[in-house]
């Protein structure tokens, strides 16, 4: 499978484009080593008027520059120090939305993914949870800002797997408390049923 294209990455319509990242197959290849997971959790921030994000009020900083570039790019950043957290910038140049991408189900490359992680076998916390899938996959703050599109290492294929709209359940999205009332927004999609869904509210 080739990967999505640039028009896939310019609607406006953040909510739409997360659920239809549910069931692609996100893809990372390192030093000649692929490794790849169907994206299963997606949490979309909108930008300017959505507090939970980071360019909420069109917050412009050196991190949250590339959440204004053209769709189709990644934004990388580091959680509490510790956690590398994917995301997709999407929508045209200077509309600041993102979706992160919180959960993959391991496809290609286990044994790498897993020595990576420094685990045995593979199990549900391999890549639940958005820092575990960074870790899978290799993906660090260097890939921030880099394309999506082009022959770059990080992209997103459509997988052909046709998820009924009936199997991608909503919730509210985790750790965004200080978001206020945007916290409660129904803005975190995930597949019905799927083990590699982190745990959050009502998990």
């Amino acid at each position: 499978m080739g990967r999505l294209p640039k028009s896939f990455y310019q609607s406006m319509d953040v909510i739409r484009l997360s659920k239809e990242l549910i069931g692609k197959k996100l893809v990372s290849c390192f030093g000649g080593e692929k490794t790849s997971g169907i994206i299963v959790e997606t949490e979309a921030y909108l930008g300017e008027i959505d507090r939970a994000s980071h360019a909420y009020g069109l917050r412009r900083t050196a991190r949250t520059e590339i959440m204004f570039q053209e769709g189709g790019i990644a934004y990388v950043y580091l959680c509490y120090g510790i956690h590398y957290l994917f995301n997709v910038v999407v929508s045209p140049k200077d509309i600041p939305h993102a979706i992160l991408i919180r959960g993959i189900e391991p496809v290609e490359g286990i044994d790498r993914m897993l020595k990576r992680c420094n685990k045995p076998r593979l199990d549900k916390t391999l890549t639940a949870g958005p820092g575990s899938l960074t870790r899978a996959l290799g993906i660090t703050t260097k890939e921030t800002g880099i394309s999506l599109i082009r022959n770059t290492p990080i992209w997103i294929e459509d997988s052909k797997n046709e998820i009924p709209s009936e199997e991608i359940l909503s919730s509210t999205r985790i750790g965004v408390d200080y978001a206020k009332e945007d916290a409660l927004l129904p803005y975190r999609f995930l597949l019905k049923g799927n083990q590699y869904v982190s745990r959050g509210k009502g998990k």
